[in-house]
C-alpha cells in the first residue's frame, strides 16, 4: 500500500507484551523501498523504513465540507 502525508502508521513491537507504536506520516521520503518521517503519539519524530508486513498504514480520514 502506498502511504501519503497525513496517513497513520502502526508498527508492531518487536517485544512480546509491548504495545504497538502509532504515529502520523509527516513526509514521504521515498515510496520504494518505503521511507517515511513519522511524528509519534509522544511527539517525537523519526525516520522509518518498515520491512514488508511490519507496518499497517491507515489512510487519512477525509473531512466532509
Amino acid at each position: 500500500m502506498e502511504a501519503h502525508i497525513g496517513d497513520s502508521i502502526v508498527l508492531e513491537s518487536e517485544r512480546v507484551g509491548q504495545p504497538a507504536h502509532t504515529g502520523v506520516i509527516e513526509d514521504v521520503l521515498q515510496q520504494q523501498p518505503p521511507r517515511y518521517r513519522v511524528r509519534w503519539e509522544d511527539g517525537h519524530e523519526s525516520i522509518v523504513a518498515p520491512a514488508a508486513g511490519a507496518a499497517l498504514i491507515e489512510p487519512k480520514k477525509q473531512t466532509k465540507h
